[in-house]
């Protein structure tokens, strides 16, 4: 019984007509094989086609027109960047990019493409089965123990709402024009529970960054409020507002395959020392898929966060572990609904690291930290390591003395991570280095510590026009202080807060250099 799976994207147009004259002639197009007819190549975006991958094919092709013969003009190039990122994207995951081919046929090119489509099928053949197991759901009673959305309610204690307006009065989303409400929606949600189109939809908008826990009086933990919300949606809706076509959400779906073994540090710097055998672990975090997704439009580079991380490390003669089979934490799971999903990849990471002998966990990255240290325990997971966020690491080892820092040119502002500053509580330790540092001057923007402006998304999802609006706000108070160089804490706030920077009709009105605080240090520290 054949049980191979490829998925073919085939455009409508020149490689369609060359298909049809196959089997129009006889030719009987491999078993394996799925067609999946489409409009143009380029429609055919990343997260579609690692979406083939997480639902079980063992390869796709993705069909096209010949350069120049595209008839929407950019098809072919677009095809060729997404085809790209996605072969990078599987290596990464362990998955292989052999396993994703782009190919380009003329309507007359029958033989060429009988060739290509016997080619490929034998090549999956020859690589065998994927790693990947498609991601059966299981009832919502399986995972999530909140039975009703009034479950909910009283879990985070929201019936304690007093209607004072404190949150949507300090809400960013509100702030930037969008009609919501924290307090409404928990008023909607306590009157008539999460079947209202509306309700669904803020549900996924609120950013969850914490400034409407900050203000509440009734200490109303909002965000996690609304984490459980949209849980219970996913569970028993299904209904899920993802930015960038769910590809992240998908991306770690797939790590949740147990035979899945990712190739994660394979770009490591020469100049950095680890050691395969310690009982400290640096967490890298998903940075690298990061960076592949988003290189042909914000440059990003947050790779560099975790390289300048271990060089730190290396400074205070600390060589990690770095596990080069390491999944996503699943943070944005959690975040965006999928518990079930959560679950899995939570309980493959702590008993991967409990297998191998971990003591301590170190991160660069907020999320990770907030993930590994607080939601697997409150998950029923056993962690036998303790985690430690870098920040923690360095204020300890710089109290020791000894150490000084390069003058800096730059005149600084911080942009905080909204799970350090409000849900971990740590707004005040990246400040404590940042007073080490010998900047040309550094300023708080107007909103700061505890009323601190989001980056704009959280989880990706609910990206829309008011997101960007907050965004372009908080550039825009970064500029006001006169400084040259923002410093952030958070890889995605590096990515939101460069995407706004792209705005087209704004162009440099809104431009400033942003730097990782990990960064910044790693190149300036020194010792006495």
């Amino acid at each position: 019984m054949n049980d191979f799976k490829i998925i073919l994207y085939l455009c409508n147009w020149a490689p369609h007509t060359a298909y049809q004259t196959l089997q129009d002639n006889g030719y009987q197009i491999p078993p394996e094989i799925k067609m999946v007819r489409i409009s143009c190549a380029g429609r055919i975006t990343k997260a579609l086609l690692l979406k083939a991958f997480e639902m079980g094919a063992d390869g796709v092709a993705l069909v096209g027109c010949s350069p120049g013969a595209c008839r929407y003009g950019t098809g072919t190039v677009n095809a060729v960047t997404h085809t790209e990122d996605a072969r990078s994207i599987l290596e990464l995951l362990g998955v292989g990019g052999r396993r994703m081919r782009f190919a380009t046929f003329l309507p007359d090119d029958t033989e060429p493409l009988r060739r290509f489509l016997a080619e490929f099928t034998a090549e999956i053949r020859a690589l065998g089965k994927s790693p990947v197991v498609p991601v059966r759901k299981a009832p919502p009673e399986a995972f999530f123990h909140e039975a009703s959305v009034a479950d909910i309610l009283a879990k985070h204690d929201a019936y304690a709402c007093q209607d004072c307006g404190k949150c949507t009065a300090a809400c960013p989303l509100a702030l930037s024009g969008k009609p919501y409400s924290p307090r409404t929606l928990v008023g909607a949600i306590a009157a008539g529970g999460l079947s209202s189109e509306a309700v669904v939809r803020d549900v996924w908008a609120c950013l969850t960054c914490g400034v409407c826990y900050e203000r509440c009086p009734s200490d109303v933990n909002f965000p996690e409020f609304i984490r459980d919300a949209r849980s219970w949606i996913h569970a028993h809706q299904g209904e899920e507002s993802q930015a960038h076509g769910g590809f992240f959400q998908s991306l770690m779906r797939t790590m949740t395959s147990p035979a899945l073994s990712p190739a994660r540090w394979q770009d490591l710097p020469g100049d950095v020392t680890t050691d395969p055998d310690g009982k400290t672990l640096f967490f890298g975090g998903c940075a690298p898929y990061f960076d592949v997704f988003f290189r042909n439009h914000t440059g990003v580079d947050t790779s560099r966060i975790l390289f300048d991380a271990v060089r730190l490390l290396n400074f205070f003669d600390v060589h990690p572990r770095l596990l080069e089979t390491e999944r996503c934490c699943g943070h944005d799971l959690l975040w965006s609904g999928d518990l079930e999903n959560f679950q899995r990849l939570a309980r493959l990471n702590t008993e991967r690291l409990n297998d191998e002998g971990i003591e301590t966990v170190i991160t660069a990255c907020p999320e990770c930290y907030r993930t590994l240290s607080t939601d697997y325990p409150r998950h029923g997971l056993r962690p036998a390591f303790t985690v430690m966020h870098l920040y923690e690491f360095l204020e300890r080892e710089l109290d020791k003395g000894a150490v000084t820092f390069a003058p800096l040119e730059n005149r600084i502002t911080y942009q905080d991570s909204c799970r350090l500053n409000r849900l971990d509580g740590m707004k005040e330790l990246p400040r404590k280095l940042i007073s080490r540092l010998l900047p040309g001057g550094f300023t708080e923007m107007k909103d700061s510590g505890a009323a601190a402006i989001c980056c704009g998304n959280c989880a990706w999802t609910g990206c829309d026009a008011f997101s960007k609006a907050l965004q372009v706000r908080r550039i825009r108070q970064a500029v006001d202080t006169a400084s040259d160089l923002m410093v952030t804490s958070c890889p995605k706030c590096q990515i939101h807060l460069r995407c706004a920077m792209e705005d087209p009709f704004l162009g440099r009105e809104i431009r400033m250099a942003t730097e990782d605080l990990t960064s910044v240090l790693a190149r300036t520290i020194r010792w006495e």
